[in-house]
């Protein structure tokens, strides 16, 4: 029987940018006329939000924000080292990456060779990136090679196609050049030290903006703006089934897989409840104490309108860790943290499901 560590963590594109940067989210939401002034008015903001916005338009509160953010990973780094997977399948979001106009999948496994990635030059408005500086001050032609394993995706791909899961599959990229933010982050944040990362990445995209993927680009839109909507994305419970059978798959198998879902939690800018200023905390409270009691059920319950009314789209990429979790047997994780923030677009969770 095959060994599968379980680890959750964010992709949070501001954060590979400057502190000084990081609630740009935010300040171009404060500029939507369609938001009601008294809203925009961050003295009339709760004292937590005021808080993090301090006098420097969030600068100060990024910083520990950021120091909050990389211990975080660096513990989700020392889980991964230690186990030392012979891949690492990650659940994202694909935002209008490469599922497009042409191909709209609920969920795809790449079976990518080895790649060559520009993370500053190939940075597409999903990732809100482009032009603007690093933390690591690398240059626009920066590469890295991420490693590929295509055997073991191809071997997940067929196995889930024998268990009823109709999932896609691909052997190069389409649109997007090299791994979407979703993924290519999640690298980049597990090496935040730039030590190097060895382990072979399998990419799992799921299309988790659903309505919004190809009429809202998957991204920002002032508040007024009605456009016509797309289908749905698949629902919470189907992609814990997806999870679940992942895991049978990979336990079956003869190699050591990590299995990572890469996201944030609610993200302001798609939550009309809250004025797209800021995440539906109370709503990622829930979700989160389910987690920490290894509640299956009430993440199974929850409705997708829930997930798109609170901002949490993102969040169906846990669903499928949830589910390969609880297969496994191991419903409570063995470590989270959750870092809550009202200025910096979306709270974020970590997790590890340790062997």
């Amino acid at each position: 029987m095959a060994e599968i560590l379980g680890l959750g963590l964010s992709h949070y594109p501001p954060f590979s940018g400057t502190d000084a940067d990081m609630a740009d989210i935010l300040r171009w939401t404060m500029d939507d006329p369609a938001i009601p002034e008294a809203e925009r008015d961050p003295a009339r903001w709760g004292e937590r939000m005021r808080a993090e916005w301090g006098e420097d338009g969030g600068a100060e509160a990024a910083a520990s924000h950021r120091a909050a953010l990389v211990a975080a990973f660096a513990r989700a780094r020392a889980a991964l080292d230690a186990f030392r997977p012979d891949a690492v399948v990650i659940w994202g979001d694909d935002q209008y990456e490469n599922f497009r106009e042409d191909v709209i999948p609920p969920y795809a496994v790449l079976a990518y060779d080895d790649l060559e990635v520009r993370p500053w030059r190939q940075a597409q408005g999903s990732s809100d990136m482009a032009g603007k500086p690093n933390v690591w001050g690398e240059p626009a032609d920066t590469t890295f090679t991420i490693k590929g394993r295509p055997d073991i995706a191809r071997y997940l791909a067929g196995r889930l196609l024998d268990d009823g899961v109709d999932v896609a599959y691909a052997y190069r990229p389409l649109h997007h050049p090299g791994l979407a933010h979703a993924f290519l982050n999640a690298v980049l944040y597990l090496d935040y030290e730039r030590r190097g990362f060895p382990y072979p990445v399998i990419a799992f995209p799921v299309n988790c903006y659903g309505r919004r993927v190809i009429s809202y680009r998957g991204f920002l839109s002032r508040m007024g703006e009605r456009r016509e909507l797309d289908p749905p994305s698949p629902s919470p419970a189907r992609m814990i089934d997806v999870g679940a059978a992942a895991a049978r798959a990979l336990r079956d198998s003869p190699w050591r897989i990590a299995v990572v879902a890469s996201s944030s939690w609610s993200h302001a800018f798609l939550c009309d409840r809250t004025w797209r200023l800021r995440p539906d905390t109370e709503a990622d409270e829930r979700l989160y104490d389910a987690l920490v009691r290894g509640d299956l059920q009430a993440w199974r319950s929850t409705p997708l309108a829930a997930i798109e009314e609170a901002g949490q789209q993102e969040l169906l990429n846990w669903f499928p860790l949830v589910g390969a979790m609880h297969e496994l047997g191991r419903g409570k994780p063995t470590w989270t943290e959750f870092v809550g923030t009202d200025v910096f677009n979306s709270n974020k969770v970590f997790a590890s499901y340790e062997p």
